[in-house]
């Protein structure tokens, strides 16, 4: 019997991914007359515009028009929540590289070379472009949050040890393989037709549609697939949408605005970075008492998603560890530099990221081994009920953590590898090694309720093959095969009867954001309500047809079946055509159970909660501070995996990522607002030399304790935080160098090591 849910089956396009014959929006034939649009870019970082000669850019060879803020015709925003985002400057630059103008051509070079023929006049203003100096200046982009439980105070002056710090955490570039781009094509009677890389084709068709006075139903977009995303065409996006469909609108001929790397990583948004400050009260055994934390991120210069990423990392701050006395304070600082965005975790990682460093300073400070100090905080402590609830006030039902913890330490041999990296500390004076295991538990839906939502249709045609269509969008993660496994089960089908059309909102309206990690939680449960209904026309069908009155009826293999009565779908689907039997419909699906007070952030906001768990070993040169993973051992939570080998490939991408976040990837901005890590030859993401000699990833046996589809549990973000353990063994191992608790910082770039182990002194 065929059971396509379950089953490793390879992505949809793998074939056509490693042929190179997967279409992106690049590879689209373009229209006839289609035009090539390039931003024009502001060169300071913060000031008014005084004048924009325009004349050389227009007189330029190839160039059709040049817009401006003047030739939007009715709202010049792509701001996500807070209308403070403009598509085109407008009088007043907030970063150095926003988009001042855009230039619409007969080609992408003659586009770009004439956006950089403008003649500009500032009057140039302060410029905030950190954290420190926003803090200072008290630069909010929204009013700080505080969040608490119990009496930190009380807890911190009763512990029995108490202990300060600091630490710091970079941002980091999305470098997607496919640059921002679209394709806006003009249609008859006021209407467009845009071809987006998006995860959010809904939030594109209400910001273009706002932004030339439309109604939505006069706007659509598409997409089948993206070349990377991880959150950065989540609402950034937008901007590059809406400005082709501006530059159709207004020359009536198609348009086409792609990014080149350079200006992508100029124009837009990136991670969160992060600043931490706080003192912490425990006991001989390394158990939290009591907590005071700050969290700092430079948002930039408008609100983006700033707010909910910034909420997350309140609500991940407990990871797996009981918060009894906790007071939070969440600073939200205003900087001329690009508005950050949402980042594959989404603000999770970076509230992760400072409890695991507090428990990691508490270990070193007692002289003890930081997984038995992690291991003591856990959730459910003995003879505790009450260290089950969250500090936001949600009960953990389903605490794993223990238990797959102490699986994996056992599997990877912890101890004795421990034991190990000890001893060839003691009599290397040049290299040094570290280890560490963390954590991780990570709440699955979005923390803006009403995104919790998912449509999708499933049409059924009379010779049996299906196709579907739902609201996610397809960046590389497999999204669309397990929807079709889903479907191809629920109708006893073999995966290749069905087929999934490209996300278009003609087709699925009112589609929320592919992100926090719901994309199939969401779509998958709609698409198998679809099928379900169509099911359950053909069970009726069938039963009509055969003479059946109560008998149980299979869908299996092809073939549908009630005891020795047997008949092939795709005859039983002809036939139900010719009887006038609907087999086409629609499902939705909302996530239950889910609720909170967005201004206490007290409730209930996610659904469940996946788990894992990550132990890391490393080694640094202590002359060059140079460093590498030699072994990572990974065992995560993904329920009853719908696709283990998705699924594996997921951790194994994420654990890549976020370590490469820790270690190499850094942003650096001059004193005067310019990025200078703008290009890959400046920005080191992880190669595949990079990836460790020894990589062993497992899924944890589980079952989802909510009723997810099929009981399986999400797996885009959680997995990233297991780069952190390559964080904290470099730390160890930092520690051995110093021979006391090493100030490592993130990310742990060579200069960093060296640094933390008193070898640099800039």
């Amino acid at each position: 019997m065929t059971h396509p849910v379950g089953a490793p089956l390879r992505h949809e396009s793998a074939t056509l991914h490693v042929q190179g014959a997967a279409r992106y929006i690049d590879d689209l034939p373009a229209p006839a007359g289609c035009l090539h649009a390039a931003f024009g870019l502001a060169s300071i970082a913060h000031g008014r515009i005084l004048a924009m000669d325009l004349a050389a850019v227009l007189a330029a060879p190839g160039v059709v028009a040049v817009l401006t803020a003047q030739d939007i015709p009715a709202s010049n925003d792509c701001g996500p929540i807070v209308h403070d985002d403009p598509i085109l400057a407008d009088g007043l630059v907030h970063f150095m590289g926003q988009p001042l103008f855009l230039v619409l051509a007969e080609s992408h070079e003659q586009a770009r070379r004439a956006a950089r023929l403008a003649k500009l006049e500032y009057d140039t203003l302060p410029a905030i472009l950190d954290i420190p100096n926003a803090i200072a200046a008290e630069s909010w982009l929204m009013p700080p949050v505080h969040v608490q439980r119990g009496d930190a105070d009380k807890a911190l002056a009763s512990a029995p040890h108490r202990l300060q710090g600091r630490a710091t955490l970079g941002g980091q570039e999305h470098f997607y393989l496919e640059s921002q781009i679209a394709l806006a094509i003009p249609r008859e009677e006021g209407s467009l037709h845009v071809q987006s890389s998006t995860q959010h084709p809904t939030e594109m068709q209400q910001t273009i549609a706002h932004m030339l006075g439309w109604a939505a139903h006069q706007v659509s977009v598409e997409c089948r697939r993206m070349g990377g995303a991880f959150g950065g065409k989540e609402s950034q996006s937008a901007q590059v949408a809406s400005a082709a469909a501006l530059g159709a609108w207004k020359t009536g001929r198609a348009v086409k605005l792609r990014l080149d790397r350079d200006d992508d990583m100029l124009i837009t948004g990136k991670r969160h970075d992060f600043a931490y400050e706080w003192e912490a009260g425990f006991d001989d055994h390394g158990q939290l008492q009591g907590l005071a934390i700050t969290l700092a991120s430079r948002c930039g210069f408008s609100t983006d998603l700033s707010g909910p990423v910034n909420d997350r990392a309140i609500f991940h701050l407990d990871n797996c560890y009981y918060l009894d006395a906790v007071a939070i304070r969440s600073l939200r600082c205003r900087t001329n530099t690009v508005s950050n965005t949402a980042f594959r975790g989404f603000g999770g990682p970076q509230g992760i990221f400072a409890i695991e460093y507090i428990l990691d300073d508490i270990a070193h400070h007692l002289g003890l081994d930081p997984l038995e100090v992690r291991r003591r905080n856990f959730y459910g402590l003995p003879g505790n009920d009450a260290c089950t609830t969250t500090h936001y006030g949600m009960p953990v039902q389903d605490n794993v953590a223990p238990q797959l913890v102490d699986q994996l330490a056992q599997d990877c041999d912890y101890s004795a590898r421990r034991a190990a990296i000890a001893a060839f500390n003691a009599t290397s004076p040049v290299l040094k090694r570290g280890i560490a295991l963390t954590p991780v538990k990570f709440g699955i839906s979005f923390t803006a309720t009403h995104y919790n939502q998912a449509g999708a249709q499933v049409c059924v045609y009379a010779d049996g093959s299906v196709l579907v269509t739902h609201g996610g969008t397809e960046m590389g993660q497999g999204l669309y095969t397990k929807i079709a496994q889903i479907v191809a089960q629920a109708l006893g089908l073999s995966i290749d009867r069905v087929r999934l059309s490209s996300t278009d909102t003609s087709r699925v309206p009112n589609t929320s954001a592919t992100a926090a990690s719901s994309g199939t939680d969401l779509n998958g449960q709609a698409a198998l309500a679809a099928a379900r209904k169509i099911r359950k026309r053909l069970t009726d069908f069938f039963s009509t047809r055969h003479g059946l009155r109560g008998a149980k009826i299979e869908f299996a293999d092809g073939k549908v079946s009630a005891g020795e009565i047997s008949e092939d779908f795709t005859t039983l689907t002809a036939a139900a055509y010719r009887a006038r039997v609907q087999l086409w419909d629609s499902g939705f699906y909302a996530t239950p159970k889910i609720h909170y007070d967005p201004a206490s952030l007290q409730g209930r906001p996610f659904f469940y909660f996946a788990y894992g768990a990550c132990c890391a070993e490393v080694v640094i040169d202590t002359l060059t501070g140079e460093s590498r993973i030699l072994r990572a051992d990974i065992l995560h939570d993904a329920g009853r995996s719908i696709n283990p080998a998705l699924d594996i490939g997921q951790v194994e991408g994420a654990f890549i990522q976020g370590a490469g976040w820790i270690t190499s990837e850094e942003l650096v901005f001059d004193g005067v607002g310019r990025l200078r890590t703008h290009a890959p030859s400046t920005y080191k993401i992880p190669a595949a030399s990079d990836c460790p000699p020894v990589l062993n990833v497992k899924l944890f046996d589980n079952i989802n304790a909510e009723n997810s589809i099929h009981r399986s549990k999400a797996v885009g973000e959680p997995p990233l935080v297991h780069g952190f353990a390559a964080f904290f063994a470099l730390r160890d191992a930092c520690s051995a160098a110093l021979g006391a608790p090493a100030p490592l910082q993130a990310p742990a770039t060579p200069e960093a090591i060296l640094r933390a182990i008193g070898g640099l002194n800039v």
